[in-house]
């Protein structure tokens, strides 16, 4: 692709490193900002400079958020004893929609997939059965994607907090085997965590 331009050249090659964009679609998107009022353009730069700047992970959750608390965790509504394991902000957010699940949630940050080079010490693994240990949870519910990735995830976590007694359960199969939970729609994600099966039955089947 030849440009008439370094400075549009660059643009379009650093847009085009964000995920499913290439170099057309980052063309097409760079001419659409130099077409907008610059305010506009200003806006958007201080946006993703100040989500840079402020953005902070929940203390107890791992959660985006712009505090050191977010506001499912600080919300004295909701139940502390029940949480639920998400991969990261998109799946929290599919869950939230549903208006189904009144507990906490923990933040992974990922799955374990030896392929990729990420194991359970770099997720928010440890974190977590901490909160087992403690004596803080009474239910932890797996909601990572029914992918081989997921499975691995939740059977690691599983037999790391097995002796603490806590009760396990995952969601329905709702979800489709090899299914990305934040595509899911609405109705069945919600119907998923609220007829989620012990864990061990999952395994077993």
């Amino acid at each position: 692709m030849d440009f008439s331009s370094k400075l549009l050249e660059n643009a379009v090659n650093e847009v085009s490193r964000l995920p499913g964009i290439g170099k057309r679609t980052a063309l097409r998107l760079v001419l659409y900002l130099l077409k907008q009022p610059k305010e506009n353009t200003k806006y958007l730069v201080e946006a993703l400079t100040h989500l840079r700047k402020d953005v902070k992970s929940c203390e107890k959750c791992h959660n985006i958020s712009d505090t050191e608390l977010c506001d499912i965790c600080s919300n004295p509504k909701r139940n502390g004893e029940i949480v639920c394991v998400v991969e990261d902000i998109r799946d929290v957010m599919a869950i939230e929609n549903t208006a189904q699940y009144r507990g906490l949630y923990h933040v992974l940050g990922g799955k374990i997939s030896p392929i990729e080079g990420i194991g359970p010490q770099n997720l928010q693994i440890g974190s977590l059965v901490e909160k087992v240990k403690n004596g803080e949870v009474k239910e932890l519910i797996f909601a990572l994607s029914s992918t081989m990735e997921g499975d691995t995830t939740n059977f690691y976590i599983y037999k790391q907090i097995e002796k603490y007694g806590v009760t396990t359960s995952t969601i329905a199969r709702g979800i489709s085997v090899g299914d990305e939970l934040e595509y899911a729609d609405e109705v069945t994600l919600g119907r998923s965590i609220v007829n989620r099966i012990p864990f061990e039955q999952s395994i077993k089947g």
